[in-house]
This record gives C-alpha cells, structure tokens and sequence, in this order.
C-alpha cells in the first residue's frame, strides 16, 4: 500500500484545505495532481485509473460507469451552474432564437462534455429542439474510449471559440470556465435567460451538476475509513464555502455534500437527458449510482 494518495480536483474555495501542507487521510499524506484545466485529468482516471481519486464530469461517470470501468460516485458536487446561459452566438453575428438551431450546427468541446448535456436537454425541454436535429462540431474525443458518438457529431480542429469566430457554426456551447474566459461580450440565445434558469431550477428541484467526486473501488473495498475520512473532509469545506455566503449563485448553490433530494434530482434529470441524447444506451437510477458509496461509508445527508 503506498503511502500516499494521489487526488485530482480543481482549486475551488471548498476545495483548498487539500492543498494545504501535511494533509492526510487515515495516515496517508494527500498528493494533489498537478492537472489545468481539471477535464484533463478525466480521460486518465477513466482509462487507465490514474487517480485514486478524482474529481470527474457527470457525464463523463455516467459513461464510464455503463463501460464497467470500476470507480465509485461520492455524493459530494463540486461544481455546477445553471446553463441556459451557456448558449451563445459570436457578437454580431445574425440574431437567433433557440429553434432556429434545428437544421444547423453548434459547437461544443466534446458531445458528452456535461454542460453540453444540460444545454441539449434544456433546447429539447424547453423549445422542442432535438439533440439529432442539429450537427454538433466538436474539437475533443470523448473521455471514455469506448463510447461510439452519434452519426451527427463533426470533429474539426482548433477551440471552441475558434469554430464560432470563423463561423463554422452559428452558436456553441461553452462551459464556465471558457465562458468566463471569452474574449467580448458573447451573446446568450435564449432569451430571458435568467429567469429562464430560475424557473427550470424550481420546476426540477435542484441545480445543474457538472463535476462530482470519485474513488477507485477497489481502494473504496478496501479502505472505506480511508475515503470515509476524506469524504467528510470534502464535505465540511462543502458546507463551510456554503455558510460563508448570506445570498449565494447558482455556483454556490449547486454545491452538495451527501444524499439529498436535490442531488437526487441532479443525478436523475442528468441520467434522463443523457439517455434521451445517446450520451448513454442503458437506464440506471440515481439510487444505484449512490448505492456503493452509502453502503461502504454509512453516510447519507
């Protein structure tokens, strides 16, 4: 057994007690990788289990745990965000409204990057718009290798923003750390969107996921007090980033730590959408997603 556990996740406030020096779980010291952006480190852990824990993208679980690749869902959320937003056209380019996109095509990292799942969702929801009813051009493979893409995702060269400047689509979805980033003032194509974002958040009870915490199973099997003790340690920088804040976004608000219904909802409205989009073939329930995890640690909100 080695002494030390190598974790992947992101700088986050809740997430910076794990950098500090000498921290350890169980009497192992916490190694943290030295992954940016964080999705990097995604393809790793589920190809080849290069973490003992990693934070990973809902979609790309969902894909990796209809593969059988054997890692194991914390209930702990470390990001997530409401995304009607998300939808963008490049500044000045014509106006469009989201059923316009039938028939076209829109940019996005990868077809199972997470914010991509919400946004396909969100137009087939919402607006009637179908995920096989616009051309997706993407500049990234997929993080699970097996996964075959539907007959209607391009792969071209360059970024994100690259193919939306050049107009090789006429919209793209762009997750937050790229939308932060964007250089000018891309424009949302929903309209309204943030009463839009609200209304969806009442109606599903809960806010969109995008990353979650993971642990290999066989290190889960066999060290529950280990991944127990470090659970709990991702929890309480969880419900202190969350008590540090008197009026917190959707970012913020997003953040769980244990079972609950609104992570329930998360998981769940994830698993519908991804399905409904070939992002998976197999249904499965939030429950049994979180079976192995409540079972081995005993926790639950």
């Amino acid at each position: 057994m080695s002494s030390t556990l190598s974790v992947a996740v992101k700088s986050y406030p809740h997430t910076a007690f794990a950098a500090e020096p000498g921290f350890s779980v169980g009497g192992r010291r916490v190694e943290l990788a030295a992954v940016d952006p964080i999705y990097q480190a995604f393809a790793p852990m589920v190809r080849e289990l290069r973490y003992d824990v990693s934070e990973m993208a809902i979609a790309t679980f969902l894909q990796a745990h209809e593969a059988g690749v054997p890692i194991v869902l914390l209930p702990l959320v470390l990001s997530g965000d409401f995304h009607h937003h998300s939808l963008t056209r490049w500044p000045g380019s014509a106006e469009i409204g989201p059923t316009d996109l039938a028939g076209g095509r829109v940019a996005v990292r990868a077809y199972s990057q997470t914010t991509g799942l919400w946004v396909r969702g969100i137009l087939h929801e919402e607006f009637g718009v179908d995920a096989k009813d616009i051309t997706w051009v993407t500049t990234e493979e997929p993080h699970v290798a097996s996964y075959v893409e539907p007959p209607n995702v391009e792969r071209v060269p360059g970024k994100v923003l690259d193919v939306l400047e050049r107009g090789d689509a006429v919209a793209a979805v762009l997750g937050p750390p790229a939308l932060d980033g964007a250089q000018g003032p891309l424009v949302p194509i929903i309209p309204n969107w943030r009463e839009a974002e609200e209304s969806w958040g009442a109606r599903h009870g809960t806010v969109p996921i995008n990353h979650m915490l993971t642990v290999r199973r066989d290190l889960l099997e066999a060290e529950p007090e280990v991944v127990r003790e470090l659970y709990r340690a991702f929890g309480a920088g969880i419900e202190e980033r969350k008590a540090a804040d008197a009026a917190p976004g959707p970012r913020v608000r997003a953040l769980r730590s244990g079972v609950s219904d609104e992570l329930t909802a998360g998981l769940q409205t994830a698993i519908d959408y991804a399905l409904q989009q070939n992002v998976i073939r197999k249904p499965v329930t939030a429950s049994e997603l979180l079976r192995d995890a409540e079972q081995h640690l005993g926790e639950r909100a």
